[in-house]
């Protein structure tokens, strides 16, 4: 039944069920107390009223006062004196205790006396009589003494009402202070509810408001406001992730059509007779291994990407950084023997795979020459700083935009976007470099220099991070 109910009526419930409990036991504690004490005082009246009654000379029909019934009682049972009440206020009628025919001997002892007190009730009914029952020293006959507990009861009767009252009102207050205490606890609880449902409907960027580490709940909120920005960190992540793959699945797709319509069509001119015409033989199938030559390289490119992203891991070996550069350096003069190349190489070490290593320095000397003029100097350095080996290719060309700089590195990503392909490539030089990079521990960067000129920088560790000798 309880599990039923929600959290803030189970609570609710709880503190008035305390309360309850609390305010009963105070109030029967009180009733309790306030009884025994008008009781016992009824008793110490009793026994003053005995007492005088026996007199100095033992003269047990004295007089009582008002309200309190007298009666003597022989050793075998029978009355010998009675005395009505007379009643306190005049026209009052008072009622009479109805005593047991047989009054058991007293057992207790109270100033001398051998008492029994004990309450019966009058006749006709109505009130109740607080009887004392006692032996006199040296005496064979019993006086019986009772008074009526009318005021008693009445301030019994009163004292219940009022706590029935107070009661009453006390868990009417706890209920409607519990109530709103329990509204103002459990309200952080139902901004965390009201969150939820607005996460649920697609707003990732709602969080927990107001929560402190000060309440258990606000604890609560600052752990779901801390999970809810690693959940949308993670949604970002996969959104761009797809954004990025929805990209790189089109462009390479739009890269390799051009290559592919290429070889078609030579194929179809073959069919048409080149196969007859030596001329147009010898183009068509220079035309198709060029193409093909071409697709195969991206391709390449592609698997080498798609690998990197998967964490494969590469060779680790020793590699003398400075020759490597130095080989590169010597094929890219090779290939362009009019462009000046300077090269400063300091003796250094990394762990990694030569042949990806020397790819990504020639891809950084490629870039130099498919984005520069012919003549344009090129200065490329070889450093160690901080336990890292410092790789830079600055040339003195036209240099990077800031928005260039930004997405240099991206996949299929080329900064002048009108540049055709036959002299642009495809933009994946580049994006190699950095994932290369990063899949040795190291990173890229690209700045434009002061002078002009653009700046491509690749840091990698040095080998167990000392600087060889």
């Amino acid at each position: 039944m309880l599990s039923r109910l929600s959290l803030r009526a189970r609570l609710l419930l709880a503190v008035i069920a305390l309360a309850a409990v609390g305010l009963l036991a105070a109030d029967i504690v009180t009733y309790t107390s306030l009884r025994s004490f008008l009781v016992d005082r009824v008793d110490r009246s009793l026994d003053d009223n005995a007492h005088s009654l026996r007199g100095r000379e033992g003269d047990e029909r004295h007089p009582a006062q008002p309200g309190v019934f007298v009666q003597v009682r022989s050793s075998s049972g029978e009355t010998v004196l009675a005395t009505e009440p007379s009643a306190p206020f005049p026209g009052r009628t008072e009622r009479l205790p109805k005593l047991p025919a047989t009054i058991e001997p007293p057992i207790e002892t109270h100033g001398g006396d051998v008492a029994r007190y004990f309450t019966v009730s009058s006749r006709p009914g109505g009130e109740r009589f607080r009887v004392r029952a006692s032996l006199e020293p040296g005496a064979t006959a019993m006086l019986v003494v009772a008074s009526s507990l009318r005021d008693v009861d009445s301030t019994l009767d009163r004292l219940l009402l009022i706590e029935l009252i107070v009661t009453a009102l006390v868990l009417g207050g706890i209920a409607a202070l519990g109530l709103w205490l329990v509204r103002l606890g459990l309200r952080p609880l139902d901004a965390i509810g009201g969150t939820a449902a607005a996460i649920a409907a697609g707003d990732l960027s709602r969080r927990v408001e107001r929560a402190e580490d000060r309440t258990e709940v606000g604890r609560l909120g600052l752990a779901l406001n801390s999970m809810l920005a690693q959940i949308e960190t993670a949604f970002r992540a996969r959104e761009a992730s797809e954004r990025k793959l929805r990209r790189f699945v089109a462009d390479a797709s739009h890269e390799l059509r051009t290559p592919l319509a290429a070889v078609r069509a030579y194929a179809e001119l073959f069919t048409r007779g080149a196969s007859e015409r030596p001329d147009d033989l010898a183009r068509s199938m220079t035309g198709i291994r060029r193409e093909s030559e071409r697709m195969s390289l991206l391709v390449d490119d592609l698997l080498l990407l798609a690998r990197l992203d998967e964490g494969r891991p590469l060779e680790r070996a020793r590699v003398e950084l400075d020759d490597l550069v130095t080989e590169a350096v010597e094929t890219a003069q090779a290939v362009e023997p009019d462009r000046p190349i300077e090269l400063e190489a300091d003796r250094a070490i990394v762990l990694g795979d030569r042949d990806r290593l020397r790819q990504i320095v020639d891809n950084l000397l490629a870039n130099v020459r498919t984005h520069t003029p012919l003549r344009t100097r090129v200065h490329v350095t070889v450093a160690r700083h901080n336990g890292t080996a410092e790789v830079a290719v600055a040339d003195s060309g036209p240099g990077l935009e800031p928005e260039q700089v930004e997405h240099v590195f991206e996949r299929f990503y080329r900064a002048d976007a009108s540049r055709a392909r036959a002299s642009g490539g495809v933009g994946l030089g580049l994006s190699i470099v950095a994932a290369v990079a990063e899949a040795h521990g190291g990173t890229v960067s690209a700045r434009s220099d002061r002078g002009g000129g653009a700046v491509f920088t690749i840091s990698l560790p040095l080998a167990d991070g000392r600087t060889p000798s």
